[in-house]
């Protein structure tokens, strides 16, 4: 399986599948990260997190824990 985290800065990915399960899942969607969407990995903080990606047009950051979650292509 490989996860956001595995993904190098300047790449885009589409999102395969989203472990975990309920309001961690839920938070994830509703950040906008589903099945089927693509991702641009912007920026990786010095230590590895947060991670700054590009969904649906907008800027986000997220947490190493949760893009661990993210399996993609």
């Amino acid at each position: 399986m490989k996860s956001l985290i595995d993904i190098k800065i300047g790449e885009t990915t589409k999102v395969v599948r989203l472990h975990g399960e309920g309001a961690l899942k839920r938070r994830i969607m509703d950040m906008g990260i589903t099945k089927g969407i693509e991702i641009y990995v912007r920026k990786v903080a010095p230590l590895g997190d947060p991670i700054e990606i590009t969904v649906r047009g907008y800027e986000l950051s997220i947490r190493k824990s949760d893009a661990q979650m993210i399996e993609v292509e």
